[in-house]
């Protein structure tokens, strides 16, 4: 079962298991970056995780975008057209 999350007001299918077990890895980073990063206490394997996530959301709405290109050019040409459904009820 995937979950769910709000994101900017949309409800989408988290990108991936938060619940996962952790792996250690080896990363090649910058060393001037990376001892301003521990001067600073940033931990690495959160920020990390962040951004990864935040970028593999972005790919996904980027791909939902994509898959879904037509039929919203579609809904926004017949919208163009013939307006919205409630227009005729509108007072402003």
């Amino acid at each position: 079962m995937r979950r769910k999350y709000t994101h900017k007001g949309y409800t989408m299918t988290m990108v991936y298991n938060k619940d996962a077990k952790k792996k250690n890895t080896n990363l090649s980073i910058n060393s001037d970056l990376l001892q301003k990063a521990k001067d600073n206490n940033i931990n690495l394997s959160s920020t990390l995780e962040k951004t990864l996530e935040d970028k593999l959301r972005d790919k996904e709405i980027q791909k939902w975008q994509e898959t879904n290109k037509d039929a919203i050019e579609s809904y926004n040409q017949a919208i163009e057209k013939r307006g919205l459904f409630g227009n005729n009820f509108r007072r402003f």
